[in-house]
């Protein structure tokens, strides 16, 4: 009997044993994830410290309103218990926790949770300039033989740690160290912030005479000016180079000394960079884009110990140019030539928006466009779009100013009988003056001496 009694002991804490323990790696501030097994709905569940304790921390009846009923005060600010969610990871919680699953007619079960405390660094910390060596560090509190790896933003996986590297704007985002200890593997994230300017542009920026111009260039998001200035920041300025090979010209600068205000040099008539400066904003810009703004700009960032951090952006003009001019005459012929300096890619087309009122039913997307006899349904604005697959670039507009032909031929009518009734009117009045004047002249020649006498004989 009592062996029988032994035996049904022995099968009762066989049944209740927990199995395998889960190992989680976190650090203080983070957050861990424990998840319980699944199809669980018909299971009482129990979250506790102590696997023998009869205190615990939540419970869930699958009976009630599923609802978990929260024990300990100190644990209700728990986001999630199942599976169990713990943000903001403190000393405290280093620790093993045992969940317990009941079902009404048969053993508990546990399993058994440990978080353990890793450790991670940034030496030095971010941000950190493009060249400068950084070294990241991370350890367990209680090494026990777990593997240790590195990850950086890209997915490359290094062994050594800690690793030390050479920092580039491809270092620069989340790096991950992943511990596995057995069959538990975590993963803890640490950010490497490589101080440098927004991401080159991957094509040019375009603009027209009758489009904004923006020049953009800023400052990585979260990295703030007494961080900059902390690296050594010497002077911020933009310049401009109109063909390859001229040489730059200064527009704006900005310099460590004082407070942060740009200075203009030659500015070309662009407004002063930057609507939020504080917040990392550099670009430039304009209202209206001139013909002048073709080019390439540059934002530069100097320091102290030479490193300096160069952004180029390409500004590329698109015109359109009439053949015979912006005012024409009904009948004429008009060709419309809308593009770049260059050639337009493969990738780039042209999109022509007549004015409504036109008689051109579909205009080509091509340039030139051509239109063999102009009417006055023409005249107005015209815009041409430049376009990148699906993604409007910028657009141009010209006016066209059109006269009918009637109009024009009796304008040149009415100027002509005009100046025929003028010239009219002139040599009536020339051919006056001229008969005024030999009259006179006859009369002269009549009468010449001071005494005139009859005409007749006289005795001498």
């Amino acid at each position: 009997m009592r062996i029988f009694i032994l035996l049904l002991l022995l099968l009762a804490v066989l049944t209740s044993t927990t199995g395998a323990v889960e190992v989680v790696y976190a650090q203080i501030g983070g957050t861990v994830t424990l998840n319980p097994p699944k199809d669980l709905k018909s299971h009482y569940m129990y979250w506790k410290k102590d696997k023998d304790s009869s205190d615990y921390l939540a419970s869930l009846n699958p009976m009630g309103n599923k609802i978990w009923k929260i024990k300990d005060e100190a644990w209700k600010n728990i986001s999630s218990w199942s599976p169990l969610i713990i943000k903001n990871i403190q000393q405290e919680h280093f620790r093993t926790f045992f969940l317990k699953l009941m079902l009404p007619s048969a053993n508990p079960t546990f399993y058994e949770y440990e978080i353990r405390k890793l450790t991670v660094s940034v030496d030095p910390s971010s941000p950190v300039l493009p060249g400068e060596k950084v070294t990241l560090s991370c350890s367990a509190e209680t090494p026990r033989g777990e593997i240790i790896k590195w990850m950086n933003p890209r997915g490359v996986r290094n062994l050594l740690n800690p690793f030390t590297f050479s920092a580039s704007m491809r270092d620069n985002g989340p790096w991950s160290c992943m511990v596995t200890d057995g069959q538990s593997k975590s993963q803890v994230n640490v950010s490497v912030t490589v101080l440098d300017l927004s991401p080159a542009l991957s094509r040019p920026q375009y603009t027209s005479t009758s489009s904004p111009l923006t020049v953009p260039c800023s400052l990585l998001p979260l990295i703030s000016w007494d961080q900059i200035k902390a690296k050594g920041f010497r002077k911020l300025h933009w310049s401009f180079i109109p063909t390859p090979g001229s040489v730059p010209q200064t527009l704006f600068s900005l310099s460590a000394e004082g407070l942060l205000t740009w200075k203009p040099n030659q500015n070309k008539g662009l407004l002063q960079p930057g609507t939020n400066l504080k917040k990392g904003d550099l670009s430039l810009g304009r209202n209206r884009g001139t013909e002048d703004d073709a080019g390439e700009y540059i934002c530069a960032l100097e320091f102290e110990n030479g490193v300096r951090l160069n952004r180029g952006v390409h500004v590329k003009l698109l015109q359109i140019v009439s053949s015979t001019g912006t005012e024409l005459i009904s009948g004429q012929q008009l060709n419309l030539t809308c593009g770049l300096e260059q050639p337009l890619t493969s990738d780039l087309h042209l999109k022509w928006f007549p004015p409504k009122q036109t008689t051109l039913s579909d205009p080509r997307p091509s340039s030139p466009l051509i239109i063999p006899a102009v009417s006055t349904a023409d005249a107005g604005k015209w815009r041409c779009e430049l376009w990148q697959n699906n993604t409007k670039l910028t657009s141009a507009e010209i006016t066209l100013e059109i006269v009918p032909w009637l109009s024009v031929w009796m304008l040149v009518v009415i100027c002509s009988v005009t100046v025929i009734i003028i010239l009219v009117f002139i040599l009536a009045f020339i051919l006056c003056r001229r008969r005024q004047q030999k009259m006179r002249h006859l009369r002269r020649r009549l009468c010449q001496c001071k005494h005139p006498k009859p005409k007749g004989f006289y005795r001498t």
